[in-house]
């Protein structure tokens, strides 16, 4: 086992010389799940001037604890008087807060008799007043670079009047299927053949860690053919992955044909599942592309997507969110003794008043992809390990990530 390299290594080797992608400008409504590749200032107070919070009377604090008479009347969007001492005025939620006015007494604490109101005693200046640039000051960093355009950052963007950001480019990636065995569904099935569940799978994956997956094909179960589609991939790809063909049998073509267009940099793996793992370069013309060869069984070509397509992509979107999946330490609900290698057990969590649970998927083999449904969470158990039942795990959050 001396030979197998960690996951830090393979990191390390997978992401050394990469750099952030090139920008591009987008309209915000275009932008959604996109990385910011330029901070962003803020162009104005928000909110930017004081506001009512509710609906409500605006009064000077010490004017509060008898009657004062209505003297006007503001509405959201609109602004008021200045306001005169012993008077209040009726106002709504948003509503600008009238000069001579430093609190809101909410309509609920008061009570009305024709143009008189009468306001409970004792309220304290400021009160329900939400006050000009509580949120965002202007000149400030409104969202710096790398953060990913979700629902509120899309909305702190709208709050300004910007109407077009810079982003990255989203990476291209090439994904490619080897083994004759496999078979696109929708096909009829031959002797020994099975439907390409990885595909599909990796797909999804990719375009959730911000990728664009510009190729889909298979190999063909030749040295030639698999230089030949690795060289295509290469010329319009920045990442080509492939799954199978990465081991060490007759018909593994892909570590040959690697090293061939370019350079391994790392192969073999000492995790479970997953160590028929190989990540390298192609050049092809004036082109260069990362290489990530996953493993054929799909639990295998899960996990790695997660550990390595996450963080590779992330690097060349510029986004920090998805250099690493949050750490959780959980109880775990399973017992398991674990060899040369480090294992990455598929675990539900359950988060309990006694804290997190992790209950491991029953079957733990590469092959069963059922277990990654369900999963939340990769339970990373060291080498040479014996996990009891209550013992603490650290847990790698699928969901949170």
């Amino acid at each position: 086992m001396a030979d197998l390299q960690g996951v830090e290594q393979a990191l390390a080797a997978l992401l050394e010389g990469v750099e952030p992608l090139s920008a591009e400008r987008l309209p915000c409504d275009q932008a959604a799940g996109r990385i910011l590749a330029q901070a962003v200032s803020a162009r104005l107070d928000v909110p930017p001037f004081d506001n009512s919070a509710m609906d409500g009377y605006a009064l000077h604090h010490d004017d509060a604890g008898g009657w004062l008479e209505v003297s006007q009347r503001i509405a959201a969007g609109a602004a008021g008087e200045p306001l005169s001492r012993g008077t209040c005025a009726r106002i709504f939620t948003g509503g600008v807060i009238p000069p001579g006015a430093d609190c809101v007494v909410m309509q609920e604490r008061c009570r009305v008799e024709g143009l008189g109101v009468n306001t409970p005693r004792e309220i304290p200046a400021g009160d329900n007043i939400r006050r000009r640039g509580r949120d965002v000051t202007a000149g400030d960093e409104l969202l710096p670079a790398g953060v990913p355009l979700e629902a509120a950052a899309l909305g702190h963007l709208a709050g300004q009047g910007i109407t077009a950001v810079s982003v990255r480019r989203r990476p291209r990636v090439a994904l490619l299927s080897t083994g004759d065995e496999i078979v696109d569904p929708g096909q009829p099935l031959g002797p020994g053949q099975i439907y390409n569940s990885n595909r599909p799978m990796l797909k999804r994956l990719l375009e959730r860690f911000g990728a664009d997956v510009v190729r889909v094909a298979s190999i063909p179960d030749d040295a030639e053919g698999t230089r030949q589609a690795l060289a295509a991939a290469a010329r319009e790809a920045e990442v080509v992955i492939t799954t199978g063909g990465v081991s060490v049998g007759e018909e593994d073509h892909v570590k040959p044909a690697v090293e061939s267009l370019g350079q391994l940099d790392l192969w073999r793996l000492a995790i479970r599942p997953g160590k028929p793992l190989a990540l390298g370069r192609l050049r092809a013309d004036s082109h260069e592309a990362r290489f990530v060869g996953l493993p054929g069984n799909p639990v295998s070509s899960f996990v790695g997507a997660w550990l390595f397509l996450r963080p590779l992509m992330g690097a060349l979107l510029g986004a920090p969110s998805l250099a690493a999946l949050p750490r959780l330490v959980a109880r775990a609900d399973f017992t398991t003794t674990t060899g040369p290698r480090q294992h990455y057990m598929r675990v539900a969590l359950a988060f309990t008043p006694e804290g997190i649970v992790a209950a491991a998927f029953s079957d733990q083999n590469s092959g069963v992809l059922s277990s990654c449904i369900s999963a939340d969470a990769l339970a990373v158990i060291p080498p040479e390990s014996r996990i009891e039942e209550g013992d603490t795990v650290d847990c790698l959050w699928l969901n949170g990530g």
